[in-house]
């Protein structure tokens, strides 16, 4: 929705409230909206929340925020716990360096700004220059640098900029020797990053949205074009479109010597076709590799006369495949290296040879192995963690790896491939004593008796005697994987006798795509029965109590949340739903859901997957008179990846259900939409409301 304005009538929100706790929640309004699935009534009377840009939400929101912040500003540690994670934060945070056109470049934040900066320096040790510094596209920092691409040929560097969270991007260009920026800008484009071919490059848009509709409406009809430097938008080449398909995507890949174009055509989020098209023949059309969508293929590069592709075909942990671009049809593909009994994350060729990322037990392993599929060596990672990125050129053999894990702050090693040796070129400089803390990595049993990887991080000498606070967290969705992640926003909960745990549930990608299957549609519930039985064993085993058990995830992790605490109030004692997916009935009609259908189904597909998603959609499981935990629903009013319409409908809900003495509040971040992008001081903000929430209601009291 749009930026929220004080409006002098959200008085009649105001004039009704109930009291079935402590707090006077806001009156919502209810309307008789009904729908009909497949013979069955569904009331939906907070439809008007949809409305992102209507006076009366907007109205809404105000009046929520004003609730939520006289609850939070009362809570005694509030402050202090901001300065402590404003302190944490202070550190020089740099990214990994990677090399283009003989110069190496990186992204930095000295500590505390908004946004990080990318520089320029000729050596690895000389001084560093400014290149694009993206905290002087806004006063307030909300204008976010989303990606960048340098060109192969010429001096360029595109980079695309995101607004106030939005996924929305404008591509603009920088000329790279005298460092100003060009006439060229595109927009309303999004999710997929230029293609480089020539003084030009391979991009996708969509048309205009409505006004008034550009975070809600539907996205729909995407076009490839190739845009020349120097020209307008409106006189770009249309490369290829799907007049017939508006629920599709295109990606454009070009191989790194500009030789062949790839589009990754995509309908949901999990498979994709793929096509491809010879640069250097002016007249030849594109040749389709793949059709439909049962599998990913994922091109890595083109080199010596062969493609190389990832994929998960017929390897359900996936395997690189060799491709003879005289020959492209999948029959003659060659398999270079095999499928693993561990999950092939994702490939980089450097140096000559395929570094492979594998994932063992939700931790990554680092192998290098030639371009004939020979293994050479493992790149010996400090702990089990995860390597965060991975630079380097097929023609160099210095690289650049960043690796963190729970308690291991994000270190950059300078990788020589030769030799196969490791040296830390940065470490992050946290001000927490790092010994002081330890994770381990257990495994539990499921509903259905699926042994369930799950780490847990807590100060050493923690005693198992039911009473220390724990904060679980999970996500269970789209092939992701919740692999071991560095945050200090963690580290007061840590300091204060928290113990913070991760479940690899079932959705994710730690052990494949059957492991990501068996949290999708019609087994979707497997999830939820993961996260459920995950809090049962901290709770049997002593690490803490349903008094002491906070949950929290994000997106489909919000859907998560959402599921568990309507499903399981009594399990729980604070439930944090960020960005979440809340009305699995409506979530497809709203700019990109359409795409996730692949995990959920949709409640129009049939009355059986109807059926399915009424039995969990958490705005349709809240029942009036339950006692629930305390809750914080956390949203952006710029979020149109999931509208916070899901949000606010759900936190009308409980307000109006709940029967606890608890609290149910909604907190709306102005001009944050997702995460991406976000600038660290509203991260700041937005932690220390999250974290002192949850502190308070766990009844513990910290001292900084």
């Amino acid at each position: 929705m749009k930026p929220i304005y004080v409006l002098s009538f959200s008085v009649i929100f105001m004039a009704a409230c109930h009291s079935s706790s402590k707090i006077s929640y806001p009156h919502t309004q209810k309307e008789n909206v009904t729908d009909h699935y497949f013979g069955t009534e569904v009331a939906d009377p907070y439809r008007w929340l949809e409305n992102d840009t209507s006076a009366a939400t907007a109205a809404w929101v105000k009046a929520q925020n004003e609730v939520t912040f006289n609850y939070l500003e009362k809570i005694p540690f509030r402050n202090s716990l901001k300065n402590r994670l404003t302190e944490l934060n202070d550190y020089p945070k740099l990214g990994a360096p990677f090399k283009k056109h003989g110069k190496y470049y990186f992204f930095k934040n000295n500590g505390l700004q908004p946004q990080s900066i990318l520089y320029q320096q000729s050596t690895l040790y000389s001084e560093p220059e400014i290149l694009l510094d993206p905290n002087t596209l806004s006063s307030d920092g909300t204008v976010a640098l989303s990606s960048v691409s340098f060109s192969n040929v010429g001096h360029y560097m595109a980079y695309s900029v995101a607004k106030s969270g939005s996924d929305w991007n404008e591509i603009f260009v920088l000329n790279l020797d005298n460092r100003q920026t060009l006439s060229d800008h595109i927009q309303w484009t999004k999710f997929w990053n230029v293609a480089w071919k020539g003084n030009g490059f391979y991009y996708i848009a969509y048309d205009a949205p409505q006004k008034g509709k550009e975070l809600s409406a539907k996205n729909e009809f995407p076009k490839v074009y190739y845009h020349q430097i120097g020209q307008l938008q409106n006189k770009d080449l249309l490369i290829y479109q799907d007049k017939n398909h508006p629920l599709r995507e295109f990606g454009p890949f070009v191989t790194e010597d500009e030789k062949y174009l790839f589009l990754i055509i995509t309908e949901t989020t999990t498979g994709n076709a793929l096509l491809m098209k010879d640069l250097s023949d002016p007249k030849a059309d594109f040749v389709t590799l793949v059709d439909g969508f049962e599998n990913d293929y994922s091109v890595i590069d083109h080199i010596n006369g062969k493609i190389y592709i990832l994929t998960n075909w017929k390897a359900p942990n996936k395997r690189i495949m060799e491709i003879d671009p005289e020959h492209p049809s999948r029959e003659n593909w060659k398999e270079v290296i095999p499928e693993q009994k561990t999950v092939l994350e994702s490939v980089e060729i450097i140096d000559g040879k395929f570094f492979c990322l594998y994932l063992k037990d939700a931790a990554h392993r680092l192998f290098a192995h030639d371009l004939s599929g020979k293994l050479l060596y493992e790149v010996k990672l400090p702990t089990l963690g995860s390597v965060i990125s991975l630079t380097g050129s097929k023609d160099d053999s210095e690289a650049f790896y960043t690796f963190s894990s729970f308690t291991f702050p994000p270190t950059i090693y300078r990788l020589d491939a030769d030799k196969n040796v490791s040296e830390i070129f940065q470490k992050a400089q946290v001000k927490f004593q790092l010994e002081n803390f330890v994770t381990e990595q257990v495994f539990y049993t499921a509903k259905d008796g699926t042994k369930v990887p799950m780490f847990l991080s807590y100060r050493k000498g923690m005693k198992k005697d039911g009473k220390n606070p724990l904060m679980l967290y999970g996500y269970g969705g789209f092939n992701i994987s919740m692999t071991p992640s560095f945050s200090v926003s963690r580290i007061p909960f840590l300091e204060s006798g928290g113990i913070y745990a991760v479940a690899n549930i079932r959705g994710g990608g730690e052990y494949g795509e059957s492991w990501h299957m068996a949290g999708t549609n019609m087994q979707k519930k497997n999830v939820f029965d993961d996260f459920i039985a995950a809090a049962e064993f901290l709770i049997a085993e002593g690490y803490t109590s349903s008094k002491k058990l906070a949950i929290d995830g994000g997106s489909n992790g919000g859907l998560l949340v959402g599921a568990c605490l309507t499903q399981r109030p009594d399990l729980f004692a604070v439930a944090v739903p960020e960005v979440g997916v809340l009305d699995m009935l409506r979530y497809h009609l709203f700019t990109i859901g359409w795409s996730w259908a692949s995990d959920y189904g949709t409640s129009e597909e049939s009355k059986e997957m109807f059926a399915y998603l009424k039995s969990y959609s958490p705005l349709h499981n809240v029942v009036k008179g339950t006692k629930y935990p305390a809750v914080l629903i956390m949203t952006g009013d710029h979020d149109d990846r999931v509208v916070p319409a899901h949000s606010f409908k759900f936190a009308a809900a409980l307000q109006e259900a709940n029967a606890s003495d608890k609290p149910v509040l909604i907190r709306v971040d102005s001009n944050a939409g997702h995460g991406a992008g976000k600038p660290l001081g509203k991260l700041i903000d937005a932690q220390t409301d999250m974290w002192s929430f949850v502190m308070y209601n766990l009844g513990m009291k910290p001292k900084w």
